[in-house]
């Protein structure tokens, strides 16, 4: 398995990112919204919201593993040498045999589309995971 680091000059807020999912689309768009680390990132505004499409989105999960789950080796990344609290693409994922069951499928047509990716995002109190064909990363600035 290969990890892919997409969030290189942004991060999710370390303590309180409260991420959200909306579905459009009729289920093929997922949109994954949080607040953003401004602390240590300077291109980053307080109160700035990170927004994830997710294109013709296959299935996801957000649930366990926290932070502390994930130093106790609660979570089945944890031997890979992944660091926690980043947004990742999995290259060769086993996820067809290893997606974790509390899965939400959206669209059961898009099982088979042959370039779907695995991807991988840890915030401080779970972990959210999804199936798709690509995604799209953008900034709401505060008002």
């Amino acid at each position: 398995m290969e990890f892919i680091k997409h969030n290189i000059d942004w991060d999710a807020e370390p303590n309180a990112p409260m991420p959200e999912i909306k579905l459009i689309n009729n289920n093929s768009k997922l949109i994954l919204s949080f607040y953003l680390n401004s602390f240590i990132h300077p291109n980053i505004d307080e109160e700035s919201i990170g927004i994830i499409d997710f294109i013709n989105c296959y299935k996801y999960r957000i649930g366990p593993t926290n932070d502390e789950g994930f130093y106790k080796g609660q979570c089945r990344f944890y031997k890979t040498g992944i660091p926690w609290g980043n947004f990742y693409e999995i290259k060769n994922s086993t996820w067809k045999k290893d997606f974790p069951k509390d899965e939400i499928i959206l669209n059961k047509t898009l099982k088979n589309i042959k370039d779907l990716n695995h991807y991988l995002f840890y915030f401080r109190d779970e972990t959210f995971e999804c199936i798709s064909e690509s995604f799209k990363f953008n900034i709401k600035k505060s008002i």
